[in-house]
């Protein structure tokens, strides 16, 4: 498994982040929400794509499940 990847939250857009999670990589986003900072961990483990947030894990069983979530989140740019 490659390094784990952090960006800030829109630094890279939804196809690059599903590239880096499809190639094995884990992900760390950075965002902001309510004023407070949060990171977000995006993984896939070759079969469902997960995004671990600080209060609930959510799981994805598609590609187009998983764009879905980065867009409608505000991970990707």
């Amino acid at each position: 498994m490659s390094d784990t990847l952090v960006v800030k939250a829109g630094e890279l857009d939804t196809e690059e982040l599903l590239e880096e999670l499809d190639s094995g990589r884990r992900i760390v986003v950075q965002t902001e929400f309510l004023g407070s900072d949060h990171e977000v961990t995006l993984r896939h483990d070759g079969e469902t794509y997960y995004c671990d947030t600080p209060t609930r894990l959510h799981k994805h069983d598609s590609t187009e499940g998983m764009r879905k979530c980065i867009e409608n989140q505000g991970y990707g740019g």
